[in-house]
């Protein structure tokens, strides 16, 4: 089934110079991209986008993080592409993701792990609305 996925190449690899080695393997694993831009979100921005996450232990950390500096938030589409680009991703804490995952490649650790990518179909359409409007997205 054809679907749509927020995916956020993180502030850690933004500063690392890799955005362009992630995008690379979301090509290469046959995701097309359908919207992009990079955005700097404010520290109430991430609390709102995170929201879910809104009294756990780790938040305010994370929070603080991912407004840090600039990240890349792109549109995947594909078959069973919220599926697929989380095995792609690989686990959160990059010493437990298989090797040939972004996350085993790049990240240094569970919170600086290079990208986020949405857990479901209802995930993805707040998540993609939160930062793309209709007119930016380009997919079919």
């Amino acid at each position: 089934m054809k679907e749509r996925t927020l995916s956020i190449i993180k502030p850690d690899a933004v500063a690392k110079g890799i955005t362009g080695e992630v995008i690379k393997h979301f090509e290469q694993n046959g995701f097309k991209i359908i919207a992009m831009k990079m955005v700097h979100m404010s520290k109430k921005e991430a609390e709102e986008f995170y929201a879910v996450h809104r009294g756990r232990d780790f938040f305010e950390g994370f929070t603080a993080f991912m407004s840090s500096g600039p990240s890349v938030a792109i549109v995947l589409e594909g078959r069973e592409v919220i599926r697929r680009n989380r095995e792609l991703m690989g686990a959160t804490n990059p010493k437990d993701a298989a090797e040939g995952t972004i996350r085993r490649e790049f990240a240094t650790d569970g919170r600086r792990n290079v990208v986020h990518g949405s857990d479901s179909q209802e995930t993805a359409a707040f998540e993609i609305s939160y930062f793309f409007n209709a007119f930016e997205v380009f997919g079919e």
